[in-house]
């Protein structure tokens, strides 16, 4: 099977440290999970992952799917950790456009045999509704593992790279054709496609996931840049497109809004003894986790996810939809975990197990 995610080789390679930066902590992303203890020191579950200790043991970063199957087995019973194939996230995917563009089949029409006919006319969109709407729409992940309803460079259930880039059936990739189906100049294009990044959202609680998230969306980016102008982009918009995606694709815990691996928040935190004297207590202090932080790319500041999501319950919904796989939801129900996280109006598709299901939340 080809080498789907590669960090030792650039791309990735010239930007991974900013890859894997929190920008919730201004340190680094962490790798809770203990999949990686037996590297030992700067491997284990509440430490830091380091680019220069991790480039010595490159191939321990890739996908579930080129994971041994032990592994595989392990992740998914103490993590919750599933992954969904390409045909069931385009799906649920298809039911995203077909509720924005109130029609069926508009980037493609699925077959029986779970694979899917590209539609190959330029997309048409409804009266009062434009394509620059389209990728401004705000989509976010939950639990977002590789990110596959995001983009889906490969197929994550089987290693199969989606080529070419026109078949591929992920919420960016889709902005992404979009853009390339209305921009006729670079620097039109190149504005619109940061404007599809900056309105692409998911995180993500295992620093190895999210790192080839954030790789998948990087290499997504390349792809297409490639595709429409031949040429590799340069340094500079590299580390450009690598600093938005780094800020929405990013490590949280779900339930908490907060990094993971931290206590939960505690909004009144009432003073024990052990705190006017720390003496009195062998226990080593357990660190307060640290809000999540997401950028506002319009007004140029970022904000605690927790607070933007308390002003926006009376006003106008943070995401457009809500997608995810149901499955992992460390212990909520998915309706009770999105309803208790996204309040609001916001569309929710989830894909409970194997069986394709969309859910509409109560305004």
């Amino acid at each position: 099977m080809e080498k789907l995610i590669d960090i030792g080789s650039n791309p990735v390679a010239s930007v991974l440290e900013l890859l894997l930066a929190d920008k919730s902590t201004k340190k680094n992303i962490i790798w809770a999970t203990d999949t990686y203890d037996e590297f030992g020191n700067g491997f284990t579950d509440k430490e830091q992952i380091n680019g220069s200790l991790l480039l010595l043991h490159k191939d321990i970063i890739k996908p579930r799917i080129q994971k041994s199957q032990e592994q595989q087995y392990a992740r998914t019973r103490k993590k919750a950790e599933v992954f969904t194939p390409a045909w069931l996230c385009n799906l649920m995917n298809n039911y995203c456009d077909e509720e924005w563009f109130g029609r069926k089949d508009v980037f493609n029409a699925l077959n029986e045999d779970h694979t899917w006919t590209v539609i190959e006319e330029p997309i048409k969109f409804p009266e009062k509704r434009t394509w620059k709407q389209y990728v401004d729409s705000r989509r976010l992940e939950i639990t977002c593992g590789e990110a596959p309803y995001l983009v889906s460079r490969y197929d994550v259930s089987t290693g199969e790279l989606i080529v070419p880039p026109k078949r591929r059936i992920g919420q960016l990739d889709r902005k992404l054709r979009i853009v390339n189906e209305n921009t006729s100049d670079y620097d039109e294009w190149l504005k619109w496609t940061i404007r599809a990044f900056e309105a692409t959202y998911g995180y993500e609680y295992q620093g190895d996931n999210l790192l080839i998230a954030r790789v998948n969306l990087l290499l997504t980016f390349v792809d297409y840049y490639k595709e429409r102008w031949g040429a590799e982009p340069n340094e500079k918009l590299l580390r450009q497109m690598t600093n938005k995606i780094v800020w929405n694709i990013w490590q949280m815990d779900g339930l908490n809004d907060t990094v993971p691996l931290g206590k939960p928040y505690e909004e009144f935190r009432q003073m024990s003894l052990f705190d006017i004297f720390p003496g009195l207590s062998d226990e080593e202090q357990k660190p307060e986790a640290a809000l999540c932080k997401i950028y506002d790319w319009k007004r140029g500041n970022s904000l605690l996810l927790r607070s933007l999501k308390e002003k926006k319950m009376n006003e106008k919904k943070l995401f457009d939809f809500v997608i995810g796989n149901a499955r992992e939801v460390f212990g909520l129900t998915a309706r009770n975990r999105i309803n208790k996280g996204f309040p609001g109006h916001t569309p929710l598709f989830l894909c409970p197990e194997i069986r394709a299901v969309r859910h509409r939340m109560a305004a």
